[in-house]
């Protein structure tokens, strides 16, 4: 490919991205026959407007949770985050799993002093960098998956073993009632030493995701300790969600 202007190798370098999922430094520079240092500055520049996500030797799209964050927060998910804040205690040690619901409960966080959070979230982790009275945040690092738009693998993994967490909040695909939590992310195993570091493992799900039976179990029910959803949960399944000794929290509404 001949050498374009700015603008031009710019507009191309996000056609191949969207084509190909991801980008790398390496391959633009031979495509563009440029310095890969222009390249750097390509992405540099479309990451500050917003249009892609720089990685180490290359570039990924935007994720998803970051060009929808503004949408608005359903009911259900205010209620449930609502919940879960209300067992935080103060100075307490907790993870926060990528997801919309865990998200939630960000703005919230502010009220409580002394906090330490980790996540595997880029927008968890830019929401609390905006609170007022900022928790002390921890980033685990690590491989970025666009699919589940969080931060996996073995790094993220080693990151966590180093630290011990009061609570980890969790988010799922669906509940299957039989076996525990389950995704559709093959991924699965920082979910699993995220479980195994924290003391008290909350999982944060609406109503209607229960009883949705996907292939992937993430967590089973020995490593779970609080189920948190809202009041539309059917009574049957609150039933076989209590056998299952867990604490099971069904938030009100309009509360």
């Amino acid at each position: 490919m001949s050498k374009r202007n700015t603008p031009q190798r710019r507009h191309t370098i996000l056609a191949l991205l969207a084509e190909q999922g991801e980008v790398s430094v390496d391959e633009l520079s031979k495509a563009f026959a440029t310095s890969e240092v222009t390249i750097r500055k390509d992405l540099a520049a479309l990451e500050k407007n917003g249009l892609l996500l720089r990685r180490y030797g290359g570039a990924v799209p935007m994720p998803q949770e970051l060009i929808n964050d503004s949408q608005p927060v359903s009911q259900a998910k205010q209620a449930i985050a609502r919940a879960g804040v209300a067992l935080i205690r103060e100075h307490a040690r907790i993870i926060i799993d990528s997801g919309t619901t865990t998200a939630a409960m960000i703005p919230q966080l502010g009220h409580k002093p002394g906090l330490v959070v980790m996540t595997n979230s880029l927008n968890v982790a830019r929401a609390i960098s905006e609170l007022e009275h900022e928790p002390v945040l921890l980033m685990t690092g690590g491989t970025w998956d666009p699919h589940s738009e969080s931060f996996q693998g073995q790094v993220a993994e080693q990151v966590l073993r180093s630290y011990d967490f009061d609570q980890l909040f969790i988010g799922a695909d669906g509940i299957d009632l039989m076996r525990g939590t389950t995704t559709f992310n093959e991924l699965l195993g920082l979910s699993r030493v995220m479980a195994e570091v924290a003391r008290e493992v909350v999982v944060m799900v609406e109503s209607d995701k229960i009883g949705r039976k996907i292939p992937n179990l993430e967590l089973p029910w020995s490593s779970i300790h609080t189920l948190i959803t809202d009041e539309r949960l059917s009574s049957t399944a609150r039933e076989q969600l209590s056998a299952r000794g867990i604490k099971l929290i069904c938030a009100a509404l309009d509360a």
